[in-house]
């Protein structure tokens, strides 16, 4: 069994991290092999999947990194958990919400993210 908070972390870290080797490390500690992440443009499957399209996210958004920035709510299996795209200047260029699966090794199996606050009503 993982912390679940070491795992989000580590899963953030690897979408800033430039180094393919050091980003798929990454991934073998927070992802289980075939794990899923969607995002609002892209969609992978399986740890080279996540890999190659984090350095896609790379290359549009150079030089930034993902910082989760609440604690993280969970139930049966599931947690979701605020987080932000921070630029080389320190400012914030995109924040969003994932919402998470875990594993029986509470690795990340899928993850999906969400851009933006929450939509109003009406």
């Amino acid at each position: 069994m993982s912390d679940t908070s070491t795992v989000v972390d580590t899963y953030l870290r690897a979408y800033g991290e430039p180094d393919s080797d050091t980003r798929m490390e990454l991934l073998t500690q927070s992802f289980s092999p075939e794990g899923q992440l969607a995002d609002p443009p892209l969609d992978a499957s399986g740890l080279t999947g996540i890999n190659d399209m984090m350095a896609a996210v790379q290359q549009q958004f150079p030089g930034h990194v993902f910082r989760r920035i609440s604690e993280i709510d969970g139930h049966h299996g599931f947690v979701r958990y605020g987080w932000e795209l921070i630029d080389p200047d320190g400012q914030v260029a995109l924040a969003g919400m994932d919402i998470g699966e875990l594993d029986a090794d509470d690795l990340l199996r899928r993850v999906t993210g969400f851009f933006g606050p929450l939509p109003g009503l009406g």
